[in-house]
C-alpha cells in the first residue's frame, strides 16, 4: 500500500514560491560602486571617489554578483574588466543614479534659494512703490531662482492667494481676508488731485466728493476696489453717492484725463510724488484723511517656499525704508 502524502512531502520548488520575499536584488549604493569600479578600473579608486573603502565597495558589488549570479567584473591584478553582464549592466545603472541625483536635486531646490519658482503678487501701482526694484535686486542675489509675478488689482491678488494660485502678494486693504494672514506694513494717503488750485485750495469733504466731476481708475474692479471701498462705506455714512463720469484701467490714464481738465481723481501720495505726475496738476488731503493701508498676504497656516519667503521680506524691507 503506497504511504499517504502530507504537507511534510511538498516540492522543493512549491517551498519556495512560498518562502518570504528576498530583499531587493540591488540598491543605488550598489550602482553608484559598481559604476565608480567600471570607471575607473579598481575598487580602491572607486572607494576614494566615494569616501568610503575599498572593502565596502567590492561587498556592495560581490551583493549584486551573488544574488544574480553572474560575474560583473573579471578582477585581473591591476585592474577591473567589465564582463558581459557588467556592460549589460551599465547604461540601466547610469539611468538610476542619474533619476535619483535629479529627484535629489529638485527636492532640494524646494528648501534652498538654489532652484524652484517665487510665485508672488504685486498690487496694480507697485513700481510707484520702487517694487520693480524688487525683482532685479532678488534676480541678482538669487539667479537660479526663477520669479512668478503677477500684477493684479488687490482684490485678484488675494483671491489667488486664498485659493493657491500664488503663494504670497503685496495688496491694499480692506480686502475679504477670510482664511488669509495680513500683515499691515506702510500707510499712504489718498489725495484730491485736479488741475484746477481752486478745487484744492481746502480740505475735501464727501459731499465736495459727490458734486465733483471724478475721473476713476481700475475700471474692471469698480467699487470692489479697496480705496474705492473706502470711499464708498464713508458715502454711505454721510448719505451721499459718488460716481464717475470717466472710468480706466489705469492710473496713468486717469491723471492724463485730469490734467487736461476733463474732472479730477484721487491718488496716493506716492503716485503724486511720482516723476510721472503732471506738473499742472494739484493736491490735498481730504477733510478727514483716507489712507491706504499696504500689507502682505498668505494663506492661513501655509509654508512658505524659500524663495518666496525671500521675495516677501525684501519686499517688506524695501517698503518700510522708501
Amino acid at each position: 500500500m503506497t504511504p499517504a502524502t502530507g504537507p511534510s512531502s511538498a516540492s522543493p520548488s512549491t517551498s519556495a514560491r512560498t518562502s518570504p520575499a528576498s530583499p531587493p536584488a540591488m540598491t543605488l549604493n550598489q550602482l553608484r560602486a559598481f559604476l565608480a569600479a567600471a570607471r575607473l578600473g579598481t575598487f580602491s579608486a572607486a572607494a576614494t571617489e566615494l569616501r568610503t573603502t575599498q572593502p565596502s565597495v567590492s561587498e556592495l558589488v560581490k551583493r549584486m554578483e551573488d544574488h544574480y549570479g553572474v560575474p560583473l567584473f573579471t578582477r585581473r591584478p591591476r585592474r577591473l574588466v567589465l564582463t558581459a553582464a557588467g556592460e549589460e549592466l551599465v547604461p540601466y545603472a547610469q539611468r538610476a543614479t542619474e533619476a535619483a541625483d535629479g529627484a535629489d536635486q529638485a527636492l532640494r531646490s524646494l528648501t534652498s534659494l538654489d532652484g524652484g519658482v517665487a510665485t508672488f503678487g504685486l498690487l496694480r501701482n507697485a513700481d510707484y512703490y520702487f517694487l520693480s526694484e524688487l525683482l532685479e535686486n532678488f534676480h541678482a542675489r538669487h539667479p537660479k531662482v526663477r520669479l512668478r509675478i503677477v500684477g493684479l488689482n488687490s482684490v485678484e491678488v488675494a483671491e489667488a492667494v486664498s485659493a493657491g494660485d500664488l503663494e504670497a502678494g503685496l495688496v491694499v486693504l480692506p480686502i475679504d481676508a477670510e482664511g488669509l494672514d495680513v500683515t499691515p506694513l506702510l500707510r499712504d494717503e489718498v489725495v484730491y488731485t485736479s488741475a484746477d488750485p481752486g478745487r484744492t485750495a481746502r480740505p475735501v469733504t464727501m459731499a465736495d466728493l459727490a458734486r465733483a466731476k471724478l475721473i476713476l481708475y481700475d475700471a474692471h474692479y469698480g467699487w470692489r476696489d479697496p480705496t474705492r471701498r473706502q470711499l464708498a462705506e464713508r458715502a454711505q455714512v454721510e448719505g451721499v453717492t459718488l460716481s464717475a463720469v470717466i472710468e480706466v484701467e489705469h492710473v496713468e490714464s486717469a491723471l492724463h484725463i485730469v490734467s487736461r481738465g476733463a474732472g479730477d481723481t484721487l491718488v496716493s501720495r506716492a503716485v503724486a510724488r511720482s516723476r510721472a505726475f503732471p506738473e499742472n496738476l494739484h493736491t490735498v488731503s481730504l477733510a478727514e484723511p483716507l489712507y491706504d493701508t499696504i500689507a502682505v498676504v498668505r494663506r492661513q497656516g501655509s509654508i512658505l517656499s524659500p524663495a518666496t519667503r525671500e521675495i516677501t521680506r525684501l519686499a517688506r524691507r524695501m517698503l518700510l525704508t522708501h
